[in-house]
């Protein structure tokens, strides 16, 4: 009797132990579907399709494209392109040129027989490496303009000791006393001024660390006797090393109508 009850005790100490272990893994085959579970732990596949799942990781291959997912980075290959995405950046190639972008803060990469190909006919005698510059001296120019619709060259001290100005007739000046006291006489000769800006680009020369501001615009200017004249306007702004302007080159054109 004794031993009858310790071997029954053995056999229930066993089921109880499949049973245990049978609720922690679970296999499933239906059709050409295969389930598998373990705990949290879940693979699949089903057909040509094949699916991993592991806790919150993904991984899915479908027929020539492949994805894989792992938490919230993805990578994707699908035919000849290829594009890789991790959190926010993404890398892209295709077969005219390759381009990498970073994040929202717009870094490009190109290189391609059709993309960003420097012309071997010319060289430049000033620079062609430029990158977008500083906002903060756009702002300075533009309230520049502002200053002189508004005949109030006093509102901003923005100039150089040194400033020059050259003009589209060819006349250059230079000093910023001179140039003040120039602008003023002009602009006192006018009923008024007004200017309308289509654009404006600050630029740095990276080989020559200097900073630029790109204006594109119209000026229209009202005489005493009525008479009115329109002027398309393109300047480029030179910012020093302090932050003040030390140079100034207009072109004008007569106004194109739109």
């Amino acid at each position: 009797m004794k031993r009858i009850a310790i071997l029954t005790g053995i056999f229930l100490l066993i089921l109880a132990g499949n049973q245990s272990f049978a609720q922690d893994k679970i296999k499933v085959k239906t059709d050409s579907s295969k389930v598998k579970e373990k705990g949290d732990k879940t693979k699949i596949k089903d057909g040509d399709d094949k699916t991993k799942v592991k806790d919150d990781k993904t991984k899915i291959k479908d027929g020539d494209d492949k994805t894989k997912v792992k938490d919230d980075k993805t990578k994707i290959k699908e035919g000849d392109d290829k594009t890789k995405m991790k959190d926010d950046k993404i890398k892209i190639k295709d077969e005219e040129g390759k381009v990498k972008m970073k994040g929202d803060e717009g870094k490009v990469k190109m290189k391609g027989d059709d993309v960003m190909n420097t012309p071997n006919s010319y060289t430049p005698t000033y620079s062609s490496n430029f990158v977008i510059g500083n906002p903060a001296h756009s702002k300075m120019i533009v309230d520049l303009w502002k200053d002189w619709d508004d005949n109030a060259f006093d509102r901003h001290d923005y100039y150089a000791d040194d400033l020059m100005m050259i003009l589209p007739d060819g006349t250059v000046m230079k000093g910023k006393a001179a140039n003040i006291e120039g602008a003023k006489k002009y602009r006192s000769g006018l009923t008024s001024s007004r200017s309308t800006i289509d654009a404006w680009v600050p630029l740095k020369s990276t080989d020559r660390n200097e900073n630029w501001v790109a204006m594109w615009g119209t000026e229209t200017n009202t005489w005493p006797d009525g008479k009115v004249e329109v002027r398309d306007i393109h300047e480029i702004w030179r910012i020093n090393k302090d932050g003040k302007v030390d140079m100034m080159r207009q072109y004008g054109a007569q106004h194109l109508q739109q």
